[in-house]
């Protein structure tokens, strides 16, 4: 009665502030009445408590998850916009996609690299859509996508490993390690790779059917538990004993064999994988019972059979391991070592292959003493011998000594990749962070392929941000700058022709797609700076889109409107020159031709422009209005060049018919008379001005007079021919002068050709006009060149000629 009423005043408390609750919530204006005493002897305590329960289970609200796809439009219209546009467009959605990713919100990434690819299917998008269905585990929308990106790059590395993780989860074991053997032939060091094949490697055994057991079943029993910590070695080795009592160890130790210093998934333990050790006893830890005498295990004649079993299977593996090791040449050459040396140094190998890393520790270090003790100079030889001996350390969980014989490996051979990898290793399991991130980062600087370095570094950026903060990179030590030479020594095989011809293309191509990004920037920008009055600033944007591309048009005739705009008129016609040359009837290139020619006052040229962009657009009216106020300036320029004549009267007197006809037969023979005089070439005169200079080139072009040309030019100054003729200079002029030179001139005076000659070329718009002449004007020009060349002169040596001809030629 005591038990049960100590019972019901413990929950006395709980109870009654319940049924208050209760009452209280279906009428909250009455005051709670207490129980009478009598009542309690029908209290039911566990009925009451589970209605407790209940209550609580159901107040708790009910968590909502919400699996609905994000409210993203999937597919934009591109239909207005140029590719260039669909180009970053396409890039902004799946950056967009990218930072969904990073945040593990995987739906919203799929979302925005579908828009991405409605714009512009690229590899990279679907390369990452791929991955993003992946981690929701739409395994066959990842694995259509995996096909697109291998249809558009065959061998493309990520797309292969993704599809082999698809195939994986698909079941289809063979087709996924086909994908990851590929992935392995293109970049031999991908750890994700070598680990996911040997998920697939073990999943293939389990599938394979188990062969009947042949033989007595014998059970595996533990006999002995006086260490806690066996070696990691012998457990394997019992674990690989078969059921029919055959070791398979020494299979076993042939698969997991590698180079020193790989990075091997081995326990850190000091086991020797073999079935006997001195330390620790871990052999007799496991041995071999008959299941009749499993019971019997404390007797002695089952103790000792155990014992025989166990003695019977150490034969067995001291056998094998002996056949193994007389495979091994012990005393092959290592180096420069000496004998005694190198079969310690292999034997130290040998011992570590087989994941005895204790004993391959003493070896090194007999190695080690035996080389200093000799006194040979082979820094190299030594450096490997730390190197491997501080990979023993590593393997063994001794981190300090392996950071001391890497440190001492560096020290004879600086920027060794090895003994770099394995001190990082070690710092980074002591937590020294800062020095791991520093050799990390060194060793990324000679082979950049390292896997697991780069891995690291993301790992270890996100550990020191955590301890430091934005801030992180000023605690860190300087990270050494390796020199180009260490940088040479990877070990990477050369890629194949296909592969470095692809890579060619692909690197061709985004080359092209860079520069045609920036190149609409930059025309962009210099258009705003027009828009805003900026004209120098728009000449240097324009500049930068000629180097980029020199074909367009449109760059010439907007840079030749910023220097109308400066006042630079010649720079202005020179570039609506280059834009004509490309575009013959580019009506902007001619109007702003027009503007240079009418600020450089050269009227006649700037009136023949506008009358072209009339001809070509009759509705610019700005063509017309500049028209009118040029042809008014050019009246008045030739009023001004011609001073007016005298006018004479002449008589007028009535004849008869007869004298009439006299007359018109003699005016007839005086008019012939007086065009024969006017068909022959006036007296050649020195000219006083261009204008002149133009009349009596004119003249003798028309004539086709080269004799008159030759003496024009012997009257005519070098340095004046620049500017006398630019008015005049057209592809058929040059060539009417190169004549004149060679059959002329050049025989009487050969210095003054070749001071015309190299006064000629820098006139204005000379190398758009040389641009433009044909096969037998180049030709003659190539004539004249070589006739000067073979003529001797104090004045110019044949050497100049060449230097002279590669400007016009």
């Amino acid at each position: 009665m005591n038990g049960v009423r100590f019972l019901t005043n413990s929950r006395l408390k709980l109870l009654r502030s319940e049924h208050i609750c209760k009452w209280s919530e279906t009428d909250k204006n009455k005051d709670p009445v207490p129980r009478d005493y009598k009542d309690w002897d029908k209290f039911d305590i566990e009925k009451e408590c589970a209605k407790v329960d209940g209550v609580v289970t159901n107040n708790s609200a009910p968590t909502i998850i919400n699996r609905g796809l994000p409210k993203v439009l999937r597919k934009l219209d591109t239909s207005a916009l140029t590719e260039q546009e669909r180009m970053v467009l396409a890039n902004r959605e799946k950056d967009k996609g990218n930072e969904a990713f990073k945040t593990s919100d995987f739906e919203e990434a799929v979302a925005y690299y579908t828009r991405s690819l409605s714009v512009l299917p690229t590899v990279a998008a679907y390369n990452n859509r791929a991955q993003a269905e992946i981690k929701l585990q739409n395994w066959h929308r990842a694995l259509s996508d995996c096909q697109k990106v291998l249809e558009l790059e065959p061998g493309n590395a990520k797309g292969l490993l993704r599809r082999a993780t698809v195939q994986k989860h698909l079941g289809n074991l063979q087709m996924a390690t086909d994908d990851v053997n590929a992935v392995l032939h293109i970049e031999p060091h991908n750890e994700i790779a070598k680990k996911l094949l040997n998920e697939l490697n073990k999943k293939m055994t389990k599938r394979s059917p188990e062969k009947p057991a042949k033989g007595k079943t014998i059970l595996i029993e533990e006999i002995e538990d006086e260490e806690e910590e066996a070696s990691d070695g012998a457990v394997e080795s019992s674990s690989q004993q078969r059921v029919g009592g055959e070791s398979c160890a020494a299979a076993a130790a042939g698969e997991e064999r590698a180079d020193m210093g790989n990075a091997q998934k081995k326990p850190h333990g000091r086991g020797d994988g073999g079935g006997a050790r001195g330390k620790g006893g871990s052999a007799d830890k496991y041995t071999v019972t008959p299941p009749g005498q499993a019971r019997d295990k404390e007797r002695p004649a089952g103790r000792g059979l155990a014992n025989g079993n166990s003695t019977a299977h150490q034969g067995e593996s001291t056998s094998r391991e002996g056949g193994e090791q007389s495979k091994v040449n012990l005393d092959a050459p290592a180096g420069n070592l000496p004998p005694q040396l190198a079969r310690l140094k292999n034997e130290g190998n040998h011992l570590f292959k087989n994941g005895q890393f204790g004993d391959a520790i003493g070896k090194y270090s007999l190695a080690i003493d035996g080389y200093t003790e000799s006194g040979i100079d082979s820094p190299e030889d030594l450096c490997i011998l730390y190197s491997n001996r501080a990979a023993c350390y590593l393997k063994d969980g001794n981190s300090a000594d392996c950071i001391t014989d890497c440190t001492k490996s560096l020290e004879l051979q600086p920027f060794s990749l090895k003994p770099l990898l394995r001190r990082a290793m070690a710092y980074d399991s002591l937590e020294r962070y800062r020095k791991a991130y520093v050799d990390y980062k060194t060793v990324l600087q000679i082979d950049i392929s390292t896997q697991a370095a780069h891995d690291s570094v993301n790992r270890i950026t996100r550990v020191l941000i955590e301890q430091d903060g934005p801030g992180w990179r000023e605690n860190l030590p300087d990270i050494p700058l390796v020199p180009l030479s260490a940088q040479q020594h990877r070990r990477e095989e050369p890629p194949s022709a296909e592969e470095a011809q692809a890579r060619a293309e692909r690197a061709v191509q985004d080359a092209a797609r860079k520069a045609e990004a920036r190149f609409t920037v930059l025309k962009s920008d210099g258009n705003e700076c027009v828009k805003k009055g900026r004209y120098e600033d728009a000449v240097g944007k324009y500049n930068e889109c000629v180097k980029l591309r020199s074909n367009e048009c449109t760059v010439f005739t907007n840079r030749a409107l910023c220097y109308v705009k400066l006042e630079r008129f010649a720079e202005a016609k020179q570039d609506c020159d280059l834009a004509l040359a490309l575009e013959p009837e580019n009506k902007k290139a001619f109007y702003r031709r027009a503007l240079a020619n009418k600020g450089l006052k050269d009227y006649l040229a700037c009136s023949t422009d506008l009358q072209e962009v009339l001809r070509l657009d009759p509705s610019v009216q700005e063509a017309e209005r500049e028209l009118q106020e040029v042809t008014e300036l050019l009246r008045q320029s030739l009023a001004a060049a011609s001073p007016g004549k005298p006018r004479r009267s002449v008589p007028i007197t009535e004849v008869d018919d007869t004298e009439e006809s006299a007359s018109k037969g003699e005016q007839d023979s005086t008019t012939g008379q007086n065009h024969m005089d006017q068909s022959k070439p006036s007296a050649i005169t020195q000219p006083a001005n261009a204008y002149e200079f133009g009349q009596a080139l004119s003249a003798a072009r028309s004539h086709d007079d080269t004799e008159a040309c030759a003496k024009l030019l012997h009257l005519v100054a070098p340095e004046t021919l620049p500017s006398y003729i630019s008015n005049h200079l057209d592809g058929h002029t040059i060539a009417f002068i190169m004549q004149a030179l060679d059959g002329h001139l050049l025989e009487k005076a050969p210095s003054l050709v070749y001071q015309h000659l190299n006064h000629l070329h820098t006139a204005e718009r000379f190398s758009v006009v040389l641009m433009l002449l044909d096969k037998d004007e180049r030709r003659q020009m190539t004539q004249l060149f070589e006739h000067l060349s073979a003529v001797e002169s104090e004045d110019f040596s044949k050497n100049d000629v060449q230097n002279l001809a590669n400007k016009y030629i």
